[in-house]
């Protein structure tokens, strides 16, 4: 079936206006719902933490919502389920993102909420306590995770000396150092309307939510709001190195290879996704889940990622595995990334991926949350109004021999970070 690229958002369909006080909003219309869907960030994140008080910042963004000045914990979630509203919040490096759902008559309410909360949290000391208690468990939890230590062991090596290499969540020393007075401190500074960007969509024309959006927030300021901390050189990796956490009593071990990659705006980053596609995700997840996975017998799981985002990026090959066969995955893995470098996609794999990425792009956009997500992902990476009406034509642009120029400008199987974790 034809899809009607016109149909995608775009610049005649997307309203895009900055108030006074920083704030970026960007709205579109569905009125085949009677719901609305918000989304967005404010510039602070983990970026943003002291060394000895890692995990800061995720753990005020889990504080917001537990009271307000006109608000309890209780009363907060009553009001937003009285209506059938859901709010949350998120932290990650450089933001703390939120996102939220209502019908579009309770819109102004949600934006409301959303704007106490942002603005006036008060950080109940109980509240703060069962939050800390919560935040160590999860960490507890985390530490006896073979996946979640073989990524955090590959980051700290690939990003040694670097911001992107510390937990974002923290470890149990620096949530238990971070006091109340250190959430309220680091609320006044860091968060403001600068540079945030909040984005409106569903049954409400646009001029009225940039309206709404500026009643409840266009008034916030915040002049000690810093600027974003810039981000230093990433060293490149010089040699290949290993690393093994050890999780006593496990059944399964996990394995975390990869290299520096690409930031979202880089030129080369639609070349290098389409080519990871390849290489371990399209269909029983690429050419690395069919070796390691469906030939050898040798994972449960096998595939490749790029995670790309403002600072740079990564591009990794994750495999779960009977802790005896690490050696053997590991060696098959390389097998597949120098067979990469050497002779590329073929035609017929590319235009296979091309029509993938085209053909899910429709399904990405059906709901209003997936277009919030495409609008929010305009502003950040300055991609252009336009860029989803662009998308399928980029797509189909890039050809196997960009692939490959992109595979071994980043990947060299002489130089990897090799992280494993398990007993």
């Amino acid at each position: 079936m034809q899809v009607d690229h016109r149909s995608f958002p775009g610049p005649e369909d997307i309203t895009r206006e900055v108030l006074s006080n920083g704030i970026t909003v960007l709205s579109r219309s569905n009125f085949n719902s009677p719901s609305v869907t918000i989304s967005g960030f404010t510039h602070t994140g983990s970026l943003f933490d002291p060394d000895k008080k890692l995990g800061l910042a995720d753990f005020t963004a889990s504080a917001l919502m537990r009271g307000t000045s006109e608000h309890t914990f209780d009363s907060l979630y009553d009001e937003l389920e009285a209506v059938g509203a859901s709010l949350g919040f998120d932290s990650g490096l450089h933001t703390t993102s939120f996102h939220g759902r209502a019908l579009s008559e309770d819109l102004s309410l949600l934006l409301h909420l959303l704007s106490e909360i942002m603005r006036q949290p008060v950080f109940p000391k109980d509240e703060v306590e069962k939050l800390r208690h919560h935040l160590l468990t999860g960490l507890a939890v985390q530490m006896q995770d073979t996946s979640d230590m073989a990524d955090l062991t590959f980051d700290k090596i690939l990003y040694r000396s670097h911001p992107y290499g510390r937990p974002e969540d923290g470890n149990p020393e620096t949530i238990k150092a971070i006091t109340r007075a250190d959430l309220v401190k680091f609320h006044q500074r860091t968060f403001g309307p600068r540079g945030m960007t909040v984005t409106v969509v569903g049954a409400v024309e646009p001029k009225r939510a940039v309206e709404l959006v500026e009643r409840a927030l266009g008034d916030w300021n915040n002049p000690n709001q810093p600027e974003e901390p810039s981000l230093p050189n990433l060293k490149l990796l010089e040699k290949t190195i290993k690393q093994h956490f050890k999780i006593a009593g496990k059944s399964q071990a996990d394995i975390v290879i990869g290299t520096n990659g690409p930031r979202r705006k880089d030129d080369d980053y639609m070349a290098a996704s389409l080519g990871n596609s390849i290489l371990g995700q399209f269909g029983m997840m690429g050419r690395i889940g069919e070796s390691v996975r469906e030939k050898s017998g040798m994972a449960y799981y096998a595939y490749s990622n790029i995670s790309a985002g403002v600072g740079p990026g990564a591009w990794t090959i994750s495999a779960g595995v009977n802790p005896a066969n690490v050696g053997r995955a590991t060696e098959l893995i390389i097998k597949e990334l120098k067979r990469f470098i050497r002779g590329g996609v073929t035609v017929e794999e590319l235009k296979d991926s091309q029509a993938n990425f085209i053909g899910r792009l429709p399904l990405s956009l059906e709901s209003n949350a997936g277009v919030a997500s495409a609008l929010l992902n305009m502003e950040r990476y300055d991609l252009g109004l336009d860029y989803y009406r662009r998308y399928p034509g980029l797509v189909k642009a890039i050809t196997t021999g960009e692939v490959l120029k992109v595979a071994r400008k980043y990947i060299d199987p002489d130089r990897l970070v090799i992280a494993t974790a398990g007993p």
